[in-house]
């Protein structure tokens, strides 16, 4: 029974957020020579409940639409498959996304009391977003944008929390980060894109067409490159952040692959993979960039 657990929960999808939680921490530590351990305890387990909320709750209201039993499932689309399987209730899945949604709202909640408005505002945000993105937001198709604002707002917050500011170099980061994020979302959504639309959903993809649509996947990269080399070029990253320019070529294959196999569900999950990977390993080698100059 676990094991459904953590399959709905969609643990390896979590790293995203461990990511946007230590490019912040990376940041402050490169800044500031220092982590308060604590805090970034917390913060990790704070971020990872509320991720875990907006899976949760996005499995149960795509499984109530009816969108789950339309799609074809892969490893990187089409839902978990949990619920049209029947290995839980769609109530108990419902209820533990409120629960993680309730624990992140607490921890959240600790850091509004230490750290004020500003923690406020992000939490608020968060909570509104989790609640309503498989519903409002997804079907006003806003979903890949709301996507990179979460990525984003996790790293601002985290460096607040650690340092006590918001600062230019934090929002960089954060955009690098929420633009690899939205990449994934914006990949997976191609197979789900005749399910999706029959049920009134609207993502960027049904928007602007499949063929279309592929042609928009170079800018997300494009983006979080571009925001690194602002960083690098004003000091305000630094140089080692350049390592991140490592996955180009897995950027190059994600992007080629999507572009012929766009309409193709089998031929495409080599390629949706390979962007996953490609947003990993690029915000992990960000990290590292930091990490690297902090130590020599």
């Amino acid at each position: 029974m676990l094991s459904v657990w953590f399959r709905v929960i969609r643990v390896r999808f979590l790293l995203a957020s461990v990511i946007a939680v230590s490019v912040g921490l990376a940041l402050n530590w490169w800044q500031n020579s220092a982590i308060n351990l604590f805090d970034a305890g917390l913060t990790f387990a704070g971020v990872m409940a509320l991720h875990a909320s907006v899976d949760l709750l996005n499995d149960f209201w795509d499984f109530k639409r009816g969108i789950d039993t339309e799609t074809t499932r892969t490893k990187m689309s089409g839902g978990t498959g949990v619920l049209p399987e029947g290995l839980l209730q769609p109530s108990s899945v419902y209820r533990a996304g409120i629960v993680f949604l309730i624990i992140g709202t607490i921890i959240g909640g600790y850091f509004v009391v230490t750290d004020g408005i500003i923690i406020a505002i992000i939490l608020g945000f968060a909570i509104l977003s989790i609640y309503f993105y498989s519903t409002k937001i997804v079907d006003s198709g806003l979903g890949e944008f709301f996507v990179a604002v979460k990525g984003s707002m996790i790293v601002i917050g985290t460096f607040f929390i650690q340092s006590g500011q918001i600062s230019f170099e934090s929002i960089l980061a954060g955009i690098v980060v929420g633009s690899l994020s939205s990449l994934v979302l914006f990949i997976a959504s191609f197979p789900d894109h005749d399910a999706d639309k029959s049920k009134g959903r609207k993502t960027l993809v049904i928007a602007v067409g499949k063929k279309t649509g592929s042609k928009l996947f170079w800018i997300f990269p494009l983006v979080s490159y571009l925001a690194i080399i602002v960083g690098v070029s004003t000091n305000l990253f630094p140089v080692y952040s350049l390592i991140s320019f490592l996955s180009i070529p897995l950027m190059i294959k994600s992007g080629i692959g999507l572009q012929k196999n766009y309409d193709s569900i089998d031929q495409l999950v080599p390629y949706m993979s390979s962007t996953l990977m490609f947003g990993r390993i690029t915000g992990v080698l960000f990290v590292v960039g930091f990490l690297i100059d902090s130590i020599t």
